[in-house]
């Protein structure tokens, strides 16, 4: 896998930039620092979830850190996070402060409903709001948020200290107890043993800030009063905040969405009358037990102002439906009014119905929260570091504004936990509703303008069951997936990333007592995928009725690519457990031929000569006898210093079935060190970018060496390498003389999807001799924008059952197929008369009526009877200022990236396209001007 450990949630907050460097005299926490046993570092010395809620004594939630130490601690660079029991990111806040000798420092968090005392002068404060009974609290080394790694984490990377409590999936050896409203869990005496079920003892919470004061004072209980007559507008406001708060008012308007089942307990209601110019919302919700109406009633409703996590909201007291309507509530349909933050707080609870197309950018959450990014346009967002210059910092800034203007959340109206509350369907997700990354949205309804969970989404007028394709579709973006698109040549080669393709599964190491294994399991608590197998054990399926769900897809895939040879990345390394090491490779390699015939497909064996200290996971290759050779055995880096953290590139020598030796190449494949882990250089490129530099480096060095030993000119460097394209490794690898082949030829594809934005962590470089034989790139869209919960190690995880064994997420990294001629160039195919009768197959050209047809499939079909049919229609070149370019045809299949002429103008196809002309409005085409 790669970086996909860290990932902003639902209930994420905006992350805080990092502070600086400490000042002269502060102690600085050292790199990779953990709570220390023998009090020589900062601790948590006490959380508390429950600030606000019923029974609660204090109205915010709040951390308390504590320093042992004889020296003050500087807290820049440190983070503090929360995230659920066993889900996402609740959000982070980026810590500034010092924290005196033996002085506690106290951080406030999310306030509650107002029940309780104040907390003492906090020394920090953030909005995140913690769980009142069970949750993980990080502080650790960086920004953003730690790895969601689960099981015991102490002596983590970059991790201060950590308290798992109740039924938290991570801990430090193990968790404390559960909290509730009115508990919290402290230190004993400060000690720390980094075991925080002896360290952290359950009692009621007693913060104390840097001053040493502690508790707090009863608040004034308000004068009781009559309720203020009000116009929503006047309780909104202009600001972040209502200028009515604590207030009790009366306000009239119409009932506009439902959501008193699914978790937000009321309803929305806006007024007909206001003033959409006049920066203050006229829509509010409504909340509590007695928050009950209908869509399109018309009601007057009393109660008191408040705001929760910023979110403006009325405790409904009492409703009343008014005689008369009061008229109709209008959507906002201009995206621009609320493309600022400001433009949305006016508008903060209002219907919309945007008339601007919307894409489907982030789909990670949908399995745990229903909810889905969404970017403005017909596209995905992409990643800053796929086409900026990490350097450039201006440009990357820049990068990132643009694509938090353009975001927005697409949620369901629950608060439901999916991971949680396994028993209750998903939202949106069905097995025959995949939403992928790139889907484009259409809204058959309105929708609620919310702020919730940290951030600003759309909510349906009522909560989302099964697709929901009343309120909202989403275009299928599958079925121009079923093949990869053509590459020509005479053979192909494939990177495919086989996500922890391990045959010796969790139960057998196990049984075989090589270790010790906790598991994912389903939500009837049957094992599907290892979760920590110590020593260095398996991380694939847990059974072996997992595997066979895994490997259906990975065999399905492979085949359907019709690729010749396949670089594989995560595959078992089956040496680590006693077995011989290509043990895993003829696994796939015998579940392949018993899906494609007998001996259809082989494996490069190992080299003679191996690393001394091998990962469990390695590089192979595999391929299909009938299509290739091997020349000679294959070469594996070893024992470069470089590579002590990652997989060592093994290279082979291929040719075409039947040629001479002379028209050989080389294929290296490659996973260099992943971004989730090791040391943040402070380059936006992930955590050990330094790394990966050297990894490139001796990558390159060595390609060297191999093609001086073989006598073999041509190269490809295929694979993983976690790194974007315009990322310093990838710039290292190119500076050598390699070409990316996705990029140069294929307009840059992503082969990933991590944190709403698409990019490429796979790549094919070739070198000069090798881009001579390239004759087309394609990156099939099969695995990084689908989500995860259609996986083999998802399987019954909710009452909804996404998995099956199609292609669909096979893995999580698109496989990038590239054509080569390997035996010489291809002859363009003759060009006949079409003959009624005669069977064509894929590939044959015709003419009929001095038009050129090509076939896609097996046809006898008369060309140019459909624009969906078997025959292309090629287009008539047209000299234009840019160079010939071919006329726009309806039966012709486009990709993305082509150029066309329709109507005197030159278009880009922009995406997957056929009969679609040019000119239709927000459609597949991107004018370049005139011809």
């Amino acid at each position: 896998m790669s970086h996909r450990t860290a990932h902003h949630t639902r209930r994420g907050a905006a992350l805080l930039a990092g502070a600086g460097l400490a000042a002269a005299g502060i102690a600085v926490v050292p790199s990779a620092a953990i709570a220390a046993p023998d009090g020589s570092g900062l601790v948590i010395s006490e959380a508390f979830g429950g600030g606000g809620n019923s029974g609660a004594p204090l109205t915010n939630d709040f951390v308390e850190l504590f320093n042992p130490t004889d020296q003050a601690i500087d807290l820049a660079g440190l983070s503090l996070e929360y995230k659920s029991a066993a889900g996402g990111s609740g959000g982070s806040l980026a810590l500034d402060g010092t924290v005196e000798p033996g002085a506690h420092f106290l951080v406030q968090l999310a306030e509650g409903n107002g029940v309780g005392d104040p907390l003492p002068t906090a020394d920090q404060t953030g909005r995140i709001n913690m769980s009142g009974s069970n949750g993980r609290v990080y502080l650790f080394e960086g920004t953003g948020q730690f790895p969601a790694t689960e099981g015991d984490l102490a002596g983590a990377d970059g991790l201060v200290d950590m308290l798992g409590f109740g039924s938290a999936v991570s801990f430090e050896t193990a968790p404390s107890a559960a909290l509730n409203n009115t508990t919290s869990a402290s230190r004993t005496d400060g000690a720390d043993s980094n075991d925080n079920g002896t360290d952290f003892a359950v009692g009621a919470p007693t913060p104390v800030n840097a001053a040493g004061e502690s508790g707090g004072s009863t608040p004034e209980e308000p004068e009781p009063g009559e309720a203020v007559d009000a116009t929503i507008a006047e309780v909104q406001g202009e600001g972040d905040a209502s200028p009515m708060a604590g207030q009790t008012v009366t306000v009239q308007g119409v009932v506009t969405a439902d959501w008193r089942d699914g978790g937000f307990n009321g309803f929305t209601m806006q007024d007909p009358a206001g003033d959409p110019e006049d920066g203050a919302s006229d829509a509010v919700f409504i909340w509590g037990d007695k928050a009950r109406a209908e869509i399109g009633q018309s009601v007057a409703v009393t109660g008191e102002v408040s705001e929760y996590e910023g979110l403006t909201e009325i405790t409904v007291d009492a409703i009343e439906v008014l005689p008369a309507a009061l008229g109709e509530i209008v959507p906002l349909t201009d995206w621009e009014a609320v493309a600022t933050d400001e433009g949305k707080r006016a508008h903060e609870s209002e219907l919309v119905h945007f008339d601007a197309p919307f894409t489907v950018t982030d789909n990670y959450d949908a399995n745990f929260y229903g909810s889905f990014g969404l970017a403005l346009g017909d596209e995905t967002l992409r990643q800053p570091t796929s086409d900026i210059d990490p350097h450039d910092t201006e440009a990357i800034a820049a990068r990132v504004a643009e694509n938090a203007a353009k975001s927005i959340t697409l949620d369901d109206a629950r608060s439901t936990n999916f991971n949680s509350q396994k028993d209750t369907p998903l939202s949106y997700l069905t097995a025959d509703n995949p939403v992928r990354v790139g889907s484009h949205v259409t809204f058959e309804r309105p929708f609620v303008l919310d702020y919730r969970f940290g951030g600003w989404a759309l909510q349906p007028l009522t909560p989302i069951t099964g697709d929901g394709s009343e309120a909202v579709t989403f275009s299928d973006e599958r079925a121009a997936n079923e093949r990869p698109q053509e590459v020509g040549g005479d053979l192909s080669i494939a990177t495919f990333n086989v996500l922890n393709y391990f045959p010796t599964t969790a139960e057998e190491f196990v049984a075989s007592g090589l270790g010790t294994c906790s598991f994912y399991t389903d939500r009837d608590r049957e094992p599907i995928a290892a979760n920590r197998c110590e020593p260095n054990g398996p991380r694939g399926a847990a059974t072996s009725e997992s595997l066979e769900r895994q490997q259906a897809k990975i065999v399905k895939a492979i085949s359907a690519s019709g690729a010749s040879i396949v670089s594989l990345e995560e595959i078992e390394n089956s040496a680590h457990f006693g077995k011989d090491r290509d043990f895993a490779v003829k696994a796939l390699v015998d579940a392949l031929n018993a899906a494609d015939g007998s001996g259809a497909w082989d494996y490069a064996a190992s080299p003679e000569a191996l690393p001394s200290d091998e990962d469990v996971i390695r590089n192979a290759f595999i391929f299909r006898a009938g299509d290739v050779d091997l020349v000679g055995e294959s070469h594996i880096l070893v024992d470069d210093p470089a590579f002590d953290n990652a997989r060592e590139p093994l290279f082979q020598g291929f040719k075409a079935d039947g040629v001479a030796d002379g028209e050989a190449f080389l294929v290296a494949a490659n996973h260099l060190k992943s971004k989730g882990s090791g040391v943040d250089d402070g380059t936006g490129q992930g955590n050990a970018n330094p790394d990966r530099v050297r990894q490139a480096e001796a990558l390159v060095a060595f390609s060297a060496d191999v093609q001086e030993t073989t006598g073999i000119e041509p190269v490809f460097l295929a694979g993983d390498f976690n790194a974007y394209a315009a990322e310093d490794p990838a710039r290292k690898i190119e500076a050598a003389g390699f070409t990316n082949l996705n990029y140069a030829l294929n307009g840059g594809e992503a082969t990933y999807n991590f944190d709403g934005m698409d990019g490429s962590l796979d790549h094919v470089f070739a070198n000069s001799a090798a881009l001579d034989l390239v004759t087309g790139v394609d990156v099939w869209q099969i695995n990084g924008q689908e989500q995860v919960g259609y996986e083999y190690s998802r399987y019954n995880y909710n009452a909804t059952q996404l998995y099956d064994d199609s292609v669909f997420r096979a893995s999580d990294h698109n496989p990038i197929l590239v054509g080569i001629a390997a035996a010489g160039a291809e002859e363009p195919p003759a060009e006949d008369e079409w003959q009624q009768g005669q069977v064509y197959d894929s590939g044959d050209v015709v003419s009929l009526d001095g038009t050129t047809y090509v076939a896609q499939w097996w046809t006898t079909e008369r060309p140019g009877s459909s624009p969906w049919g078997s025959w292309m229609e090629q287009g008539a070149t047209v000299a234009c200022a840019e160079g010939d370019v071919s006329t726009w045809t309806s039966s012709q299949v486009y990709t993305g990236g082509e150029h066309v002429v329709s109507g005197g103008e030159v278009f880009e196809a922009k995406w997957w396209t056929r009969n679609q002309a040019p000119s239709t409005p927000w459609g597949p085409w991107e004018s370049l001007g005139t011809c």
